[in-house]
This record gives structure tokens, sequence and C-alpha cells, in this order.
């Protein structure tokens, strides 16, 4: 059954995405959800841009201790 999830539903499934792989039907339902709203859809890219800037610091502290 396909149903529009609440922004609540839609930050969860966006985090959840940064460790695993969602599902065909989670991937769909949250496409369609970011596709109407401009709120989470930024919330996904400020997650996104976080974990890249969190990584790049772990490698650069990882390449200064040696």
């Amino acid at each position: 059954m396909l149903f529009l999830y609440t922004c609540k539903q839609a930050h969860q499934k966006l985090s959840e995405d940064l460790d695993r792989q969602l599902s065909l039907a989670e991937r769909a339902q949250l496409k369609l959800h970011l596709s109407m709203c401009r709120s989470c859809s930024n919330f996904g890219t400020q997650m996104r841009t976080i974990r890249s800037a969190m990584k790049q610091m772990a490698a650069g502290k990882s390449s200064d201790q040696d």
C-alpha cells in the first residue's frame, strides 16, 4: 500500500538512508514526499552535507596522526 510519509517519517527515512539502503518502496515513498516538501528536501541536503564534512574531518584527523 502506497501512502504519503509525514515529515517526521521522511526525516527518519532520510537518516536511515545514510546508514543502509532503503527498500524500493521506501525510496519511492520518500522521493514522492521530497518532491512535494521543500523543507524535507532541504533537510536531506543538510544531512548529506554534514555527513560528507564529518567524513572529510575524520579522514584529515587520521592522516594527521601518521
